[in-house]
C-alpha cells in the first residue's frame, strides 16, 4: 500500500500582493499538480491554502498522508498544536488567517495528516516544483480573489 505524499508551497509578490500556491501530490506512480493565483493575498495565506486545496481535492477519506512544506508557520501551527489554542481562544490577540485555519481544522479531521518541514529553495525537486507552480500562478493573468482576506484583513 502506498502512502500519499503531498508537497506544497505558497508565494506572494509583495506581502500583501499577488500570490499563488502550488501542490504536487504523489500516490505510488501517480502524480497530480495543482496551482492557482490570487490578486491580493499574503505568503502565509498561500502556504496554508496549498495544504487546504490538496486535502479538498482528495476523494478518499480516512487515509494517512504526509505533507511536506517549507513553511514553518504551517508546520509549527499544526504540529506544535498552536492551532488548537487559537481555536479555543477564538484567535484572540489578532491571530491571522482565521478563515483558512478553520477550514484546515475541519477538513483535516477526515485524514491522518503529518506535516514535515523541508528547506525551501534548496535541492528538493518536489518543493522546487511547487515553488515554480506557485510563482507562475502569482504572476499569471485572471487572478482569483481572496475575498475573505480583502474584506477582513487587508488594511488599505
Amino acid at each position: 500500500m502506498h502512502e500519499l505524499i503531498i508537497y506544497t508551497d505558497g508565494s506572494s509578490r509583495g506581502n500583501p500582493g499577488p500570490g499563488g500556491y502550488g501542490v504536487v501530490m504523489m500516490w505510488g506512480d501517480k502524480r497530480k499538480e495543482l496551482s492557482e493565483g490570487f490578486r491580493l493575498t499574503t505568503n502565509n495565506r498561500m502556504e496554508l491554502m496549498a495544504v487546504i486545496v490538496a486535502l479538498q481535492s482528495l476523494t478518499k477519506k480516512n487515509i494517512s498522508l504526509t505533507v511536506f512544506t517549507d513553511s514553518q508557520y504551517v508546520v509549527n501551527s499544526i504540529e506544535k498544536k498552536w492551532l488548537n489554542n487559537w481555536i479555543k481562544t477564538d484567535f484572540k490577540g489578532g491571530k491571522k488567517n482565521k478563515d483558512l485555519w478553520l477550514q484546515y481544522h475541519q477538513i483535516a479531521k477526515d485524514f491522518t495528516v503529518k506535516l514535515k518541514w523541508v528547506k525551501g529553495h534548496a535541492d528538493n525537486i518536489f518543493n522546487n516544483r511547487c515553488d515554480e507552480l506557485a510563482t507562475t500562478a502569482a504572476d499569471g493573468k485572471n487572478l482569483g480573489i481572496d475575498s475573505w482576506y480583502e474584506e477582513n484583513e487587508y488594511q488599505k
